[in-house]
């Protein structure tokens, strides 16, 4: 009988670590490659799609223009990292494209960026120096979001999603940036995504 006792609590552990093994894995729930890109940051680097291959990133459309979702998309973007913090996650970035690129220069948007105080700022990329209807395009084509200019208004139509994009450039996954957004699974998913792979 503890011979048994033994045996089925050895089965029991495995079974415990086999699970906990398991989860940490991160499963894609999409496959949309992102279009080859290269635009100028907030601090007017460059940031392509070739040079964050190999970088776990997270994407979004904001601007800085914007009256509705915008603001509260980019605290909610400031959260999720204060959660990659928790977990010690430190390779990866934040980059948001501007929907409204004409307006949104370098200096307008390291002053809204720091308007959220947000944990490592290094880690944003904030993208710009592009035209609108590339922008529309480029969202619609690698994101599958609407991006579009409003006529009765200075504002600009867009998606309210974050994008996991993998180390070769594939969103694998998309989340709700504005309202009920799961702050910890996005964190912990990028942390699975960047230990374990696709």
């Amino acid at each position: 009988m503890t011979k048994l006792k033994k045996a089925f609590t050895l089965i029991m552990l495995s079974a415990i670590v086999l699970t906990g093994c398991s989860s940490s894995k991160f499963k894609a729930e999409t496959a949309w490659e992102v279009d080859s890109f290269s635009h100028e940051s907030q601090r007017g680097e460059e940031v392509s799609l070739e040079k964050l291959k190999g970088t776990v990133w997270l994407a979004t459309f904001i601007f800085t223009n914007c009256e509705t979702v915008c603001p509260p998309m980019t605290m909610n973007m400031t959260m999720v990292q204060d959660e990659l913090i928790k977990l010690g996650v430190e390779d990866y970035k934040i980059v948001a494209f501007s929907v409204d690129p004409k307006v949104d220069t370098h200096e307008i948007m390291t002053e809204f960026l720091a308007k959220f105080n947000p944990p490592d700022e290094s880690k944003w990329e904030l993208l710009t120096g592009y035209d609108p209807i590339y922008m529309e395009q480029f969202a619609r084509d690698s994101f599958k979001t609407l991006v579009k200019d409003d006529p009765k208004s200075n504002q600009v139509i867009h998606g309210t999603s974050y994008y996991l994009v993998d180390q070769k450039g594939i969103v694998v996954k998309s989340y709700n940036g504005y309202l009920d957004v799961p702050k910890e699974e996005i964190a912990t998913d990028m942390k699975a995504l960047i230990e374990h792979g696709n």
